[in-house]
Protein backbone atom coordinates (compact mmCIF):
# COMPACT_ATOMS: atom_id res chain seq x y z
CA UNK A 1 0.00 0.00 0.00
CA UNK A 2 1.22 3.50 -0.84
CA UNK A 3 0.18 4.77 2.57
CA UNK A 4 2.69 2.49 4.30
CA UNK A 5 5.72 4.46 3.16
CA UNK A 6 4.34 7.96 3.52
CA UNK A 7 3.78 8.75 7.20
CA UNK A 8 4.78 7.84 10.75
CA UNK A 9 3.17 4.54 11.65
CA UNK A 10 3.10 2.04 14.47
CA UNK A 11 4.20 -1.42 13.36
CA UNK A 12 3.74 -4.06 16.03
CA UNK A 13 4.01 -1.36 18.73
CA UNK A 14 7.13 0.44 17.40
CA UNK A 15 7.36 3.76 15.57
CA UNK A 16 8.70 3.87 12.01
CA UNK A 17 9.77 7.20 10.50
CA UNK A 18 8.90 7.61 6.81
CA UNK A 19 8.92 10.25 4.07
CA UNK A 20 6.91 13.42 3.33
CA UNK A 21 3.19 13.72 3.92
CA UNK A 22 2.42 14.94 0.40
CA UNK A 23 1.95 11.42 -0.97
CA UNK A 24 -0.71 10.54 1.55
CA UNK A 25 -2.52 13.83 1.00
CA UNK A 26 -2.76 12.97 -2.69
CA UNK A 27 -4.12 9.54 -1.78
CA UNK A 28 -6.79 11.35 0.25
CA UNK A 29 -7.60 13.61 -2.70
CA UNK A 30 -6.16 16.76 -1.08
CA UNK A 31 -3.80 19.20 -2.80
CA UNK A 32 -2.47 20.53 0.51
CA UNK A 33 -2.80 19.98 4.22
CA UNK A 34 -5.97 21.69 5.49
CA UNK A 35 -5.28 24.60 7.88
CA UNK A 36 -6.20 24.23 11.57
CA UNK A 37 -9.94 24.88 12.00
CA UNK A 38 -11.30 27.67 14.20
CA UNK A 39 -11.89 26.64 17.84
CA UNK A 40 -15.65 27.16 17.59
CA UNK A 41 -16.16 24.88 14.57
CA UNK A 42 -19.23 22.64 14.88
CA UNK A 43 -19.51 19.12 13.51
CA UNK A 44 -23.03 18.49 12.17
CA UNK A 45 -24.58 15.63 14.17
CA UNK A 46 -25.93 14.17 10.90
CA UNK A 47 -22.39 13.57 9.65
CA UNK A 48 -21.24 12.15 12.99
CA UNK A 49 -24.14 9.71 12.96
CA UNK A 50 -23.44 8.66 9.39
CA UNK A 51 -19.74 8.21 10.18
CA UNK A 52 -20.59 5.84 13.04
CA UNK A 53 -22.91 3.90 10.73
CA UNK A 54 -19.97 3.34 8.42
CA UNK A 55 -18.06 1.66 11.27
CA UNK A 56 -20.58 -1.18 11.58
CA UNK A 57 -18.46 -4.36 11.30
CA UNK A 58 -21.38 -6.20 9.67
CA UNK A 59 -21.80 -3.61 6.91
CA UNK A 60 -20.71 -4.49 3.37
CA UNK A 61 -17.44 -2.95 2.23
CA UNK A 62 -18.85 -0.39 -0.16
CA UNK A 63 -17.75 3.14 -0.93
CA UNK A 64 -21.32 4.35 -1.35
CA UNK A 65 -22.69 6.44 1.50
CA UNK A 66 -26.05 4.98 2.59
CA UNK A 67 -28.77 7.36 3.73
CA UNK A 68 -32.01 5.62 4.76
CA UNK A 69 -34.96 6.88 2.76
CA UNK A 70 -32.83 8.75 0.19
CA UNK A 71 -31.19 7.73 -3.04
CA UNK A 72 -27.56 8.84 -2.82
CA UNK A 73 -26.52 6.78 -5.87
CA UNK A 74 -22.73 6.40 -6.17
CA UNK A 75 -21.75 9.15 -3.70
CA UNK A 76 -18.59 8.48 -1.71
CA UNK A 77 -18.21 12.00 -0.25
CA UNK A 78 -20.40 14.36 1.78
CA UNK A 79 -19.51 17.99 2.45
CA UNK A 80 -21.29 20.35 4.78
CA UNK A 81 -21.48 23.97 3.55
CA UNK A 82 -22.57 27.00 5.56
CA UNK A 83 -24.13 30.04 3.85
CA UNK A 84 -21.87 32.87 2.74
CA UNK A 85 -22.52 36.58 3.20
CA UNK A 86 -25.47 36.23 5.57
CA UNK A 87 -26.33 37.44 9.09
CA UNK A 88 -27.48 34.55 11.30
CA UNK A 89 -29.34 36.89 13.67
CA UNK A 90 -31.89 38.18 11.16
CA UNK A 91 -35.48 37.19 11.84
CA UNK A 92 -37.50 36.76 8.65
CA UNK A 93 -40.11 34.52 7.07
CA UNK A 94 -38.50 34.72 3.63
CA UNK A 95 -34.75 34.72 3.18
CA UNK A 96 -32.06 33.92 0.66
CA UNK A 97 -29.17 31.52 1.17
CA UNK A 98 -26.01 31.40 -0.94
CA UNK A 99 -23.54 28.51 -0.97
CA UNK A 100 -20.19 28.40 -2.75
CA UNK A 101 -19.97 24.86 -4.14
CA UNK A 102 -18.23 25.69 -7.42
CA UNK A 103 -14.97 23.94 -6.52
CA UNK A 104 -16.73 20.63 -5.89
CA UNK A 105 -18.94 20.88 -8.98
CA UNK A 106 -15.87 21.51 -11.15
CA UNK A 107 -14.30 18.15 -10.26
CA UNK A 108 -17.02 15.85 -8.88
CA UNK A 109 -20.50 14.70 -9.84
CA UNK A 110 -23.28 15.76 -7.45
CA UNK A 111 -25.68 12.94 -6.57
CA UNK A 112 -27.80 14.48 -3.80
CA UNK A 113 -28.07 17.87 -2.07
CA UNK A 114 -30.07 18.52 1.08
CA UNK A 115 -30.71 21.82 2.84
CA UNK A 116 -30.98 21.34 6.61
CA UNK A 117 -32.63 24.15 8.58
CA UNK A 118 -33.54 24.45 12.25
CA UNK A 119 -35.19 26.73 14.84
CA UNK A 120 -38.66 26.52 13.33
CA UNK A 121 -41.83 25.74 15.25
CA UNK A 122 -43.54 22.39 14.83
CA UNK A 123 -46.03 22.45 11.99
CA UNK A 124 -44.58 25.42 10.14
CA UNK A 125 -44.46 24.78 6.40
CA UNK A 126 -41.05 25.47 4.88
CA UNK A 127 -40.52 25.81 1.13
CA UNK A 128 -37.30 26.20 -0.81
CA UNK A 129 -36.97 27.69 -4.30
CA UNK A 130 -34.16 27.67 -6.81
CA UNK A 131 -33.49 31.25 -7.91
CA UNK A 132 -33.22 30.64 -11.65
CA UNK A 133 -32.93 34.35 -12.38
CA UNK A 134 -32.83 37.19 -9.83
CA UNK A 135 -35.25 40.08 -9.98
CA UNK A 136 -34.29 43.56 -11.13
CA UNK A 137 -34.72 46.56 -8.89
CA UNK A 138 -37.71 48.51 -10.14
CA UNK A 139 -38.35 45.92 -12.85
CA UNK A 140 -39.50 42.35 -13.22
CA UNK A 141 -39.42 39.96 -10.29
CA UNK A 142 -37.20 36.90 -9.90
CA UNK A 143 -37.77 33.62 -11.72
CA UNK A 144 -38.20 30.90 -9.08
CA UNK A 145 -38.62 27.13 -9.21
CA UNK A 146 -40.07 25.27 -6.25
CA UNK A 147 -37.72 22.47 -5.22
CA UNK A 148 -39.23 20.96 -2.08
CA UNK A 149 -41.37 21.67 0.97
CA UNK A 150 -41.91 20.03 4.33
CA UNK A 151 -43.44 20.71 7.72
CA UNK A 152 -41.03 21.25 10.60
CA UNK A 153 -40.60 18.34 13.01
CA UNK A 154 -41.05 18.50 16.78
CA UNK A 155 -37.40 19.49 17.22
CA UNK A 156 -37.85 22.37 14.79
CA UNK A 157 -35.72 20.91 12.01
CA UNK A 158 -36.46 20.32 8.35
CA UNK A 159 -34.47 18.70 5.51
CA UNK A 160 -35.24 19.80 1.96
CA UNK A 161 -34.09 18.21 -1.29
CA UNK A 162 -32.35 20.83 -3.45
CA UNK A 163 -30.57 18.44 -5.84
CA UNK A 164 -32.09 19.93 -9.04
CA UNK A 165 -30.71 23.37 -8.14
CA UNK A 166 -27.19 22.07 -7.50
CA UNK A 167 -27.25 20.08 -10.75
CA UNK A 168 -28.28 23.25 -12.58
CA UNK A 169 -25.47 25.21 -10.89
CA UNK A 170 -22.98 22.71 -12.35
CA UNK A 171 -23.71 24.06 -15.85
CA UNK A 172 -25.40 27.39 -15.10
CA UNK A 173 -25.28 30.35 -12.74
CA UNK A 174 -25.70 29.98 -8.99
CA UNK A 175 -28.03 32.69 -7.64
CA UNK A 176 -28.71 30.84 -4.40
CA UNK A 177 -31.84 29.49 -2.76
CA UNK A 178 -34.93 31.28 -1.47
CA UNK A 179 -36.50 29.85 1.70
CA UNK A 180 -40.10 30.72 2.55
CA UNK A 181 -41.87 29.94 5.83
CA UNK A 182 -45.64 29.63 6.15
CA UNK A 183 -47.70 29.45 9.32
CA UNK A 184 -47.46 31.08 12.77
CA UNK A 185 -45.55 32.82 14.16
CA UNK A 186 -45.15 35.61 11.63
CA UNK A 187 -41.37 35.67 12.02
CA UNK A 188 -38.84 32.90 12.65
CA UNK A 189 -35.24 32.84 13.83
CA UNK A 190 -32.78 30.59 12.03
CA UNK A 191 -29.99 29.21 14.19
CA UNK A 192 -28.43 26.54 12.02
CA UNK A 193 -28.51 25.94 8.29
CA UNK A 194 -26.27 23.66 6.27
CA UNK A 195 -26.16 22.37 2.75
CA UNK A 196 -25.14 18.72 2.65
CA UNK A 197 -23.72 17.91 -0.77
CA UNK A 198 -23.25 14.25 -1.72
CA UNK A 199 -20.86 13.70 -4.62
CA UNK A 200 -18.91 11.06 -6.52
CA UNK A 201 -15.25 11.85 -7.16
CA UNK A 202 -15.01 9.17 -9.87
CA UNK A 203 -12.14 7.35 -8.15
CA UNK A 204 -14.09 4.39 -6.83
CA UNK A 205 -13.72 1.20 -8.81
CA UNK A 206 -16.62 -1.26 -9.08
CA UNK A 207 -16.78 -4.17 -6.65
CA UNK A 208 -18.63 -7.39 -7.30
CA UNK A 209 -21.12 -8.70 -4.76
CA UNK A 210 -19.24 -11.98 -4.46
CA UNK A 211 -16.07 -10.12 -3.49
CA UNK A 212 -17.88 -8.05 -0.87
CA UNK A 213 -19.55 -11.06 0.74
CA UNK A 214 -16.31 -13.05 0.89
CA UNK A 215 -14.37 -10.44 2.87
CA UNK A 216 -14.77 -12.03 6.29
CA UNK A 217 -14.19 -15.51 4.92
CA UNK A 218 -10.86 -14.50 3.43
CA UNK A 219 -9.82 -12.64 6.56
CA UNK A 220 -10.56 -15.71 8.67
CA UNK A 221 -8.33 -17.80 6.40
CA UNK A 222 -5.36 -15.74 7.56
CA UNK A 223 -5.59 -17.49 10.92
CA UNK A 224 -4.33 -20.79 9.52
CA UNK A 225 -0.84 -22.20 10.03
CA UNK A 226 1.73 -19.40 9.94
CA UNK A 227 5.08 -21.22 10.02
CA UNK A 228 6.77 -23.87 7.94
CA UNK A 229 8.58 -26.81 9.50
CA UNK A 230 11.89 -25.05 8.84
CA UNK A 231 10.76 -22.08 10.92
CA UNK A 232 10.12 -19.66 8.06
CA UNK A 233 6.89 -17.71 8.36
CA UNK A 234 4.21 -18.37 5.77
CA UNK A 235 2.59 -15.46 3.93
CA UNK A 236 0.03 -13.74 6.17
CA UNK A 237 -1.32 -10.41 7.38
CA UNK A 238 0.64 -8.45 10.02
CA UNK A 239 -0.40 -5.51 12.27
CA UNK A 240 0.23 -1.99 11.02
CA UNK A 241 -1.49 0.93 12.77
CA UNK A 242 -1.52 4.36 11.12
CA UNK A 243 -1.61 7.00 13.86
CA UNK A 244 -2.79 10.43 12.64
CA UNK A 245 -1.83 12.10 15.93
CA UNK A 246 1.80 11.02 15.45
CA UNK A 247 2.11 13.38 12.50
CA UNK A 248 -0.01 16.16 14.01
CA UNK A 249 -2.99 15.56 11.78
CA UNK A 250 -5.47 15.26 14.65
CA UNK A 251 -6.17 19.02 14.43
CA UNK A 252 -8.11 18.55 11.16
CA UNK A 253 -9.04 14.86 11.15
CA UNK A 254 -12.08 14.49 13.41
CA UNK A 255 -12.34 10.70 13.16
CA UNK A 256 -10.85 8.18 13.30
CA UNK A 257 -7.72 8.93 15.41
CA UNK A 258 -5.97 6.26 13.36
CA UNK A 259 -6.75 2.96 11.68
CA UNK A 260 -5.46 -0.58 11.18
CA UNK A 261 -3.91 -0.71 7.72
CA UNK A 262 -2.06 -4.06 8.10
CA UNK A 263 0.56 -5.36 5.66
CA UNK A 264 1.48 -8.70 4.04
CA UNK A 265 4.72 -10.57 4.63
CA UNK A 266 5.95 -14.16 4.58
CA UNK A 267 7.07 -17.07 2.47
CA UNK A 268 5.17 -18.60 -0.45
CA UNK A 269 6.21 -22.27 -0.15
CA UNK A 270 5.76 -25.10 -2.64
CA UNK A 271 3.14 -26.44 -2.91
CA UNK A 272 0.93 -23.38 -2.32
CA UNK A 273 -1.86 -24.03 0.17
CA UNK A 274 -5.46 -23.18 -0.70
CA UNK A 275 -5.74 -20.49 2.00
CA UNK A 276 -2.99 -18.44 0.32
CA UNK A 277 -5.46 -17.23 -2.34
CA UNK A 278 -2.98 -17.92 -5.14
CA UNK A 279 -3.60 -17.34 -8.81
CA UNK A 280 -2.99 -20.09 -11.37
CA UNK A 281 0.01 -18.10 -12.56
CA UNK A 282 1.49 -18.01 -9.04
CA UNK A 283 1.01 -21.77 -8.70
CA UNK A 284 2.82 -22.39 -12.00
CA UNK A 285 5.59 -19.93 -11.07
CA UNK A 286 6.10 -21.63 -7.70
CA UNK A 287 6.25 -25.05 -9.41
CA UNK A 288 8.90 -23.85 -11.87
CA UNK A 289 10.90 -22.28 -9.02
CA UNK A 290 10.84 -25.54 -7.07
CA UNK A 291 12.37 -27.33 -10.06
CA UNK A 292 14.83 -24.59 -11.08
CA UNK A 293 15.26 -21.76 -8.50
CA UNK A 294 17.52 -19.82 -10.89
CA UNK A 295 14.92 -19.71 -13.66
CA UNK A 296 12.27 -17.65 -11.86
CA UNK A 297 11.82 -16.13 -8.37
CA UNK A 298 9.20 -17.30 -5.91
CA UNK A 299 5.73 -15.86 -5.92
CA UNK A 300 5.40 -12.81 -3.65
CA UNK A 301 3.26 -12.30 -0.58
CA UNK A 302 0.95 -9.38 -1.38
CA UNK A 303 -2.49 -8.02 -0.46
CA UNK A 304 -5.18 -9.92 -2.33
CA UNK A 305 -8.13 -8.06 -0.85
CA UNK A 306 -8.47 -4.59 0.63
CA UNK A 307 -11.33 -2.72 2.22
CA UNK A 308 -12.29 0.93 2.55
CA UNK A 309 -12.31 3.27 5.54
CA UNK A 310 -14.39 6.34 6.36
CA UNK A 311 -12.79 9.62 7.39
CA UNK A 312 -14.42 12.71 8.89
CA UNK A 313 -12.27 15.81 8.55
CA UNK A 314 -12.28 19.61 8.31
CA UNK A 315 -11.20 21.43 5.17
CA UNK A 316 -11.32 25.25 5.20
CA UNK A 317 -14.64 25.57 6.99
CA UNK A 318 -16.23 22.54 5.36
CA UNK A 319 -16.90 19.33 7.27
CA UNK A 320 -16.19 16.39 4.96
CA UNK A 321 -17.15 12.72 5.31
CA UNK A 322 -15.43 10.56 2.71
CA UNK A 323 -14.97 6.86 2.06
CA UNK A 324 -11.56 5.83 0.75
CA UNK A 325 -11.00 2.66 -1.25
CA UNK A 326 -8.30 0.03 -0.67
CA UNK A 327 -6.94 1.38 2.63
CA UNK A 328 -7.01 -1.74 4.85
CA UNK A 329 -5.56 -5.16 4.02
CA UNK A 330 -8.18 -7.85 4.54
CA UNK A 331 -6.46 -10.84 2.94
CA UNK A 332 -2.93 -11.78 1.85
CA UNK A 333 -1.85 -14.28 -0.74
CA UNK A 334 0.85 -15.38 -3.12
CA UNK A 335 0.90 -13.75 -6.54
Amino acid sequence: MLIIIMIIMTVGGSQVEAGPEGGLLRVLGLQRRPPPPPPDVQIPPELLQLYHQQQDPDALDTLDLPLPGRHTRSANTIRSFTPIGEDDDRVLKKFRLNFNVSEVLASETPTLAELHLSAFEEGQRVLVHDIVRPGKKGGEGPVLRVLDWKKACKNGTVALDVTPAVERWASGTNYGLLVEVEGPPKRVRRDLHNLFLYSDDGKSGPRGLEELLSRKKRAAAQGKKHRRKDGREICRRHPLYVNFKSVGWDDWIVAPPGYDAYYCHGDCPFPLADHLNSTNHAIVQTLVHSVNPNAVPKACCVPTQLSSISMLYLDEGKVVLKNYQDMTVVGCGCR
